[in-house]
C-alpha cells in the first residue's frame, strides 16, 4: 500500500512520511475518521513507509523485498488486531490470529470497507464485533519478541473502540512503557469508546471524510465512470468511498434499511389514537430484532442520517441533501415539516439511547418498542 494509493489526507500524508524523515516517530498514534476516509490504509501505508525504510515521499527506493511482503500484507514485523466473532469454522474464544488470511483477503478487496464488511467476509454478519483479552494478550507475546528484520515493528489496532474492558486494561500497561522500537495504530471511528487512559496516551491525527471531487476522480480513473455519474455518487456517498465503491457496482444493502424507515416513521405518525398501527410498530420492533445487534446499531445509525436529511431540508439547506428515497409515495420534501428544531434533539437521543442499550445486550424488541412509541410522541411536535 503506497501512499499514493490514499484518496486525499495530503495533510496527514505528509505529516507521516515527516515524522520517518526527522526520526519523530511516536510511540502511540490513534487515528479517528469515519468509514471510507482512509485510516486503515493509511496506517498500511505508513508502516510500510516506515519498515521498508522508502524515502523520497513515496514508496520508491527502499527494501524491494520488503515492499513485495506488503503487497501481500504478510511483513512479519507488521501486525493485525481486529474485532471478530465466533462463526462456523471458530466455535468459541474467537481471536485475530484465527482469522489472518480472511483478514488478508478483505484488505486485498477492500482496504477502505467497514465493519459490517468485514463480518459478511466472516460470516458472523449477525454477531456483535469485539476485541477480547485473548487479542491483547497476544499484542503483548508478540511485541515481547524481536522484531524479525531488526528495525521496526508495527502493531495496527483496527476498530479499536470494540476492545472490551478487560483487553483495553491489559495494553494499557505496555502503551506506557512500550518495547524499543514498537509503534502502535490505533484506528477507531468513535474515539470517545475507547478508554480515556488509553487515548491519551496516543497522539490522535484526525481524518475528515474524502471530498467529493477526489472521489469523482477516483471513479473516473481507476473504474472509468462515466463523469456526471461519478460526480452524482460521490455526492451521495458523503465523503465515505466504500460507499461510493458499492453505489458505482450497484451493491445494494443487505438489508431493506429504506423500506425499514418508511414502515417505521409511516406508522409511528399513524399511530396516535390508531390501535393497528400501534400493533405495526410492534411487528416492526420484532422483525428488525431478529437481524442481530450490529445491523441493529448500523440501521439505527442510518435513521439518525436520515432525520437530518430531513431536517436540512426543512431549513432549506438543499444543497447538502444527498438521500433520493426509492420507497413508493416517500418523498423526503414531505416528511421533513415534521423534523424541527423542537424535536431533532429529542429524536437524536432517543435514537442514540438504543444503540448504546443494544450495544450492552438489551433486549432489542422491547428498547425498539420503546423507541416506537417515544417516537410517535415526538414526529408529532410542533
Amino acid at each position: 500500500m503506497q501512499f499514493s494509493d490514499i484518496i486525499g489526507q495530503e495533510h496527514i500524508k505528509n505529516h507521516l512520511i515527516r515524522c520517518v524523515e526527522t526520526g519523530r516517530i511516536p510511540h502511540a498514534q490513534l487515528f479517528v475518521g469515519p468509514e471510507g476516509s482512509g485510516t486503515l490504509a493509511t496506517a498500511i501505508a505508513f508502516s510500510q513507509y516506515l519498515l521498508c525504510q522508502n524515502t523520497q515521499g513515496e514508496n520508491e527506493g527502499g527494501n524491494a523485498s520488503c515492499n513485495l511482503k506488503f503487497t501481500q500484507f504478510a511483513h512479519p514485523d507488521l501486525h493485525f488486531i481486529y474485532p471478530t466473532a465466533t462463526n462456523d469454522d471458530i466455535k468459541s474464544k474467537p481471536k485475530s490470529s484465527d482469522f489472518i488470511t480472511e483478514w488478508r483477503h478483505f484488505l486485498s478487496e477492500s482496504v477502505y470497507g467497514g465493519l459490517q464488511d468485514w463480518f459478511k467476509m466472516l460470516g458472523a454478519e449477525k454477531k456483535q464485533a469485539e476485541i477480547r483479552v485473548d487479542d491483547a494478550q497476544e499484542i503483548l507475546k508478540t511485541l515481547a519478541l524481536k522484531s524479525y528484520e531488526g528495525g521496526y515493528k508495527v502493531m495496527i489496532i483496527w476498530m479499536a473502540e470494540k476492545m472490551n474492558s478487560s483487553a483495553s486494561n491489559k495494553i494499557l500497561k505496555i502503551l506506557e512503557e512500550p518495547t524499543d522500537k514498537t509503534v502502535f495504530i490505533l484506528i477507531a471511528e468513535q474515539a470517545e469508546d475507547i478508554l480515556q487512559t488509553i487515548r491519551s496516551r496516543c497522539q490522535v491525527l484526525d481524518f475528515n471524510g474524502v471530498p467529493e471531487d477526489l472521489i469523482a476522480k477516483s471513479l473516473v480513473s481507476r473504474f472509468q465512470a462515466e463523469t456526471k455519474w461519478a460526480a452524482k455518487i460521490a455526492h451521495q456517498a458523503q465523503g465515505n468511498y466504500n460507499k461510493a465503491l458499492k453505489l458505482l457496482h450497484n451493491e445494494t444493502e443487505e438489508y431493506p434499511f429504506e423500506e425499514w424507515f418508511v414502515l417505521w416513521v409511516r406508522a409511528s405518525f399513524k399511530a396516535r389514537g390508531n390501535a393497528s398501527a400501534i400493533l405495526e410498530l410492534i411487528e416492526w420492533s420484532e422483525e428488525i430484532a431478529k437481524i442481530g445487534r450490529e445491523p441493529q446499531k448500523i440501521f439505527l445509525n442510518y435513521c439518525i442520517e436520515m432525520f437530518r436529511q430531513a431536517l436540512l431540508i426543512n431549513y432549506q439547506a438543499n444543497s447538502l441533501v444527498f438521500v433520493e428515497p426509492k420507497v413508493a409515495q416517500f418523498k423526503l420534501e414531505n416528511f421533513a415539516p415534521f423534523v424541527n428544531g423542537n424535536n431533532i434533539l429529542a429524536i437524536y437521543k432517543e435514537l442514540n439511547d438504543a444503540i448504546y442499550h443494544i450495544e450492552r445486550n438489551g433486549n432489542a424488541k422491547i428498547i425498539l418498542t420503546d423507541l416506537s412509541i417515544k417516537l410517535t410522541r415526538l414526529i408529532h411536535k410542533k
